[in-house]
């Protein structure tokens, strides 16, 4: 479940860089939430998947 939204909020971030469109910093925050999450989930050893 993580990993697909992380998975979907990397594409969105993606096509917000590559055709200039965001929305506003939105995506950029979960982005980086989902990051943290993915790195707190490593350091306690569990599985990411």
């Amino acid at each position: 479940m993580l990993t697909t939204i992380a998975i979907v909020l990397i594409i969105l971030w993606l096509l917000g860089v590559v055709t200039s469109y965001t929305i506003g910093g939105f995506i950029h925050i979960l982005l980086v939430i989902v990051v943290i999450m993915v790195l707190v989930r490593l350091i306690r050893g569990e599985r990411i998947m």
